[in-house]
């Protein structure tokens, strides 16, 4: 765990997993499921770490983590989004680009998808996003704004985020000349998630190959954008 600045000055903390050549490496913001900052989004830093990036996970529920669905919607419903996005988010983007990676992108799973896309319109140091399966309401999203280029993974019988809000994303960036890319999958909410079986809850599902294909989208996109 390490701390980082946000732009206003307060002091936030992270967990940031570094690969094994460490300089020059370029950066990843790793934003949260509704879970919190637990083992399993800590796991997704430490592969993105072992793949050559700086992975940064802000602790945007400072230090709390849920284990039932009802304790991490009571915990996602207290979060401020706009502060999270404009403080923490941007804040751990500087801190990557300040200490040494020259490209940083963010990415995010559920409601740190949803974020994700947040970050594209409001942090403007950001070079590109990755969003999994979360979308914020449509009239907070400037899509003038998204400029840098945008992938997103979605799936098409998804409960939480029904496949229509991702339609509509995908619309109003076109439509505003936004450089996206969105997939669709085969899959429910949580697909890429290892642990979501286990939550026994029936929206959602893990699965192993559209988690797959997803990454080796991903990890193409990351290599094309922030090693260029």
């Amino acid at each position: 765990m390490i701390k980082f600045q946000r732009p206003d000055g307060q002091c936030a903390n992270a967990y940031f997993a570094e690969p094994p050549n460490p300089k020059g490496a370029p950066g990843i913001v790793v934003i949260q499921e509704w879970w919190g900052l637990n083992d399993q989004i800590k796991g997704v830093a430490d592969q993105l770490a072992a793949n050559g990036y700086r992975a940064l996970v802000p602790d945007l529920y400072r230090g709390k983590t849920a284990l039932e669905a009802n304790e991490a919607e009571h915990l996602m419903n207290d979060l401020n989004f706009s502060d999270a996005a404009t403080q923490d988010i941007r804040g751990a983007v500087q801190y990557l680009k300040n200490s040494g990676s020259t490209k940083v992108a963010v990415t995010g799973f559920c409601m740190g998808g949803a974020l994700t896309v947040l970050s594209a319109c409001h942090v403007p140091e950001l070079d590109a996003t990755v969003v999994w399966y979360g979308c914020p309401p449509l009239e907070f999203v400037d899509a003038q704004k998204m400029v840098k280029p945008m992938m997103g993974h979605w799936a098409l019988h998804d409960d939480a985020f029904p496949i229509d809000m991702a339609n509509q994303l995908e619309e109003k960036l076109l439509k505003a000349g936004a450089p996206v890319t969105f997939y669709r999958y085969d899959a429910k909410h949580a697909f890429a998630n290892e642990e979501a079986n286990a939550k026994n809850l029936p929206f959602l599902q893990y699965s192993a190959e559209s988690a797959k294909l997803a990454w080796e989208r991903t990890m193409t996109f990351f290599k094309a954008h922030l090693f260029s």
